[in-house]
């Protein structure tokens, strides 16, 4: 168990959070939500012991051991895979590399013989010899092959060592359990796995993530960071966001309530004020109004943008059609004689373990790349905008936002527009000033966003568009999406966001593709594209032969 007995904590006159008193307990997972900024990565590092409050304490319960999924994807360089993992256990981890010192020495004095039985007791009751199976479980389910498992963390891909970082907290079964965004770079079957881990798992979890399917999957109660405070729910995401917005709803409506009350009795007392006979009335509902107060309602750090794509035209019959599209990366061969015909009203939902080839189609589509062979055709009525993984190229220069966004808006409008558009992106007085060198991730995408609101584009491209954004953000996006009357190409691994905009799935595969017009929650469950996958893969290990 650990608690937070009235922790404050402030930057300045900002106050992130005030006088917060929480238990978690074991055997609950704990959502930790907030808007970006509301300082959920924060209390995870007070938590943690990472950083302190200015006011308050932690405490954890006696011999209780919390673990930290790290952030620093260097810290472990020069350990090899397996180390790592088990490094999530330190005290294991020092006492087997104390033991595998001494009995390397082949003969030993006494006193290490002691010492070494001491060891070997320490070693069991941390149930040091499954250690090493404990470890091949936790990275085969979270995709990481055995070949790089005796590698060093150097020379794994950054995606990977994520994934080992992970591993090394999950390791060992701590009493406390500390994620922040443990979804990153991790693909649908490997999320699948975390969330099934994290659902049995036995001791306390506080979780920050975007991704709401995931949180609904684990999340057994829900702390809420805004208005300063720090709220508990029972319930998953869904059960906090319906109960937020009744609780919201019935303080409007009291609100509003008081509110008519009080015009009422203003226009009594306005209206019989002068009038002798009704001047006692007047005078008693001149108390009651009195009386009346509205209840404060607090600011919110929750903010949504304002996301509406509207196509200029609609997409006429013909949208797109692919025929033999090839393209190698590197020596990789990621596209192989892709066939493909794009239909009117097509919102598709591109998956599959290969995130190389979704993005190398999107930029071959949007013409940022040939193709190896093949052609590809646009109709003529289609207006195709792309929506890049990558973004960084848009931001090489010295702009301010207001200029950056004229870039891209009609040539007769001016600044007043760029800087009403970009409050509706959250962008609002000084902040459509800012430099665009100066953008935080999220920042970036939402101004990519603008920019593809503006080219009034009916067929969208969009590759991980909600990568760094909070979870206000992908909502405003998803539902823009939903409400899109046109043609939408894209990838995610939000699974809410696939499940809620696609009306067709198409599965990327080395050995060609899987194409179905169903939801995606079907998709994942059906039996026949189960089968057809696993033709598909064991038909292309056997070319490769």
């Amino acid at each position: 168990m650990i608690s937070a007995h009235n922790v404050t904590l402030s930057y300045g006159k900002r106050v992130l959070f005030k006088d917060v008193n929480i238990k978690f307990t074991p055997g609950n997972c704990y959502g930790l939500i907030g808007a970006n900024g509301a300082g959920k990565s924060t209390f995870l590092k007070i938590l943690a012991g990472e950083i302190d409050p200015d006011k308050g304490e932690i405490s954890v319960g006696p011999r209780e051991r919390i673990a930290v999924l790290k952030q620093d994807q260097f810290a472990f360089d020069e350990e090899t895979v397996f180390h790592t993992v088990i490094m999530g256990h330190r005290r294991l981890y020092d006492v087997m590399m104390e033991r595998e010192a001494i009995y390397a020495k082949g003969e030993f004095s006494e006193e290490e013989g002691v010492r070494v039985a001491e060891l070997e007791g320490e070693f069991a009751e941390m149930n040091g010899y499954e250690a090493e199976s404990e470890a091949a479980v936790l990275l085969n389910g979270l995709g990481i092959p055995e070949e790089l498992r005796s590698l060093k963390m150097k020379e794994l891909e950054s995606g990977d060592k994520v994934r080992v970082l992970l591993a090394q907290a999950l390791f060992g079964s701590p009493d406390v359990l500390l994620l922040d965004e443990p979804t990153n770079n991790l693909d649908l079957k490997s999320i699948a796995w975390l969330s099934e881990f994290l659902f049995r798992f036995p001791n306390t979890v506080i979780v920050v993530s975007h991704d709401r399917h995931f949180l609904n999957q684990v999340c057994t109660h829900t702390a809420d960071i805004d208005f300063g405070r720090i709220q508990v729910y029972v319930g998953n995401y869904d059960f906090w966001y319906q109960a937020s917005q009744l609780t919201l709803k019935q303080k409007q409506d009291e609100n509003r309530k008081v509110t008519d009350k009080a015009e009422e009795l203003k226009a009594f007392i306005q209206r019989f004020s002068s009038n002798a006979s009704k001047a006692k009335q007047a005078t008693s509902r001149k108390k009651l109004l009195d009386k009346l107060t509205l209840e404060e309602m607090p600011v919110s750090s929750r903010k949504y943008p304002y996301v509406v794509f509207k196509p200029e035209r609609p997409c006429g019959d013909i949208i797109l059609e692919i025929q033999g599209l090839s393209k190698t990366i590197d020596g990789e061969k990621v596209l192989n004689d892709l066939n493909l015909i794009v239909r009117k009203g097509d919102k598709i939902a591109f998956v599959g373990v290969n995130s190389l080839a979704k993005s190398t189609l999107f930029r071959i589509l949007a013409g940022e790349l040939e193709p190896d062979a093949g052609s590809y055709r646009w109709g003529v009525t289609i207006t195709p905008a792309y929506f890049p993984k990558e973004n960084s190229a848009f931001f090489a220069n010295d702009l301010n936002l207001i200029q950056w966004l004229g870039q891209y808006s009609p040539p007769s409008e001016g600044e007043s527009f760029a800087r009403g558009f970009l409050g509706r992106m959250l962008f609002s007085g000084d902040e459509a000033t800012k430099k665009t060198s100066v953008l935080s991730g999220g920042e970036k995408v939402r101004c990519m966003l603008s920019r593809m609101m503006l080219s009034g584009a009916n067929a969208l491209i969009l590759d991980e568009p909600t990568n760094h954004l909070d979870l206000e953000s992908i909502t405003a996006l998803n539902n823009g999406l939903i409400s899109f009357s046109e043609v939408v190409l894209f990838a995610s691994h939000d699974h809410e966001f696939v499940a809620t905009v696609a009306n067709r799935i198409i599965e990327l595969t080395p050995g060609g593709i899987i194409d179905r017009d169903m939801p995606f929650d079907e998709y994942l469950e059906s039996e026949e594209v189960n089968r057809e996958r696993d033709a598909l893969y064991h038909g292309h290990a056997e070319a490769s032969l």
